[in-house]
């Protein structure tokens, strides 16, 4: 098989590959603040829930994660899975890293000094106003770092999506250099995720640049 061709074939797994990554970024990051406020809810059995949802999934494979995503509602509900693949593999992600994302929204909500509260307290804000005004923009600013971590692992870890037999790019290079016995299959791999995670990089580098005023 040419270069040409084979770069073609692989184009429509880069895609799918891609999607992954967008629909999980956009589920996961409002989701982890989600939980993370819940998690310093005052209401007990939610608080310990949280902790319990955030322990399970960080101490499981995102492997095991997503096979019980796809194949829970056959074998629980007996529920007809033809159709729920991507639709699992989305929600195996976003659940996943929603905890992830979560522990460092909490970090970075708990390096907030106690007397940033009482002094917006003071000046007549909210609690909502005080987060949103005050606290959030300050969080967003520490966390970056950690959050262009997790970034570019969600680039590496969408071919985990093999798992479920999805035919995204490390699967088609899979398939690719099975049948063609070549090996350059996983080198367009490569470089894919390599020219991603650059791309990530140069934009949470600008994000960052852009909070600088923060200091």
């Amino acid at each position: 098989m040419e270069f040409s061709v084979m770069l073609s074939t692989m184009s429509a797994g880069m895609l799918r590959t891609g999607a992954i990554f967008a629909l999980t970024l956009l589920g996961s990051l409002p989701l982890g603040m989600i939980v993370a406020l819940l998690r310093k809810s005052r209401f007990a059995p939610l608080r310990i829930f949280i902790r319990v949802y955030i322990s399970v999934i960080r101490g499981t494979p995102l492997m095991l994660q997503l096979l019980v995503w796809y194949f829970g509602p056959y074998y629980l509900l007996g529920l007809n899975i033809g159709g729920w693949r991507f639709p699992a593999i989305i929600v195996a992600f976003v659940v996943n890293y929603a905890a992830y994302f979560a522990e460092i929204y909490r970090g970075g909500i708990e390096s907030i000094p106690q007397g940033q509260y009482e002094a917006a307290q003071v000046l007549g804000y909210s609690r909502a106003q005080t987060f949103m005004r005050i606290i959030l923009p300050q969080v967003v600013k520490i966390i970056m770092p950690s959050v262009t971590n997790e970034v570019i692992t969600l680039v590496k870890d969408t071919s985990m999506a093999f798992t479920l037999a999805y035919a995204e790019i490390f699967s088609l290079a899979k398939q690719i250099s099975a049948s063609q016995t070549s090996f350059m299959p996983f080198v367009i791999a490569g470089v894919f995720y390599f020219i991603a995670n650059y791309a990530v990089e140069i934009v949470m580098a600008r994000i960052e640049k852009s909070m600088d005023y923060y200091k």
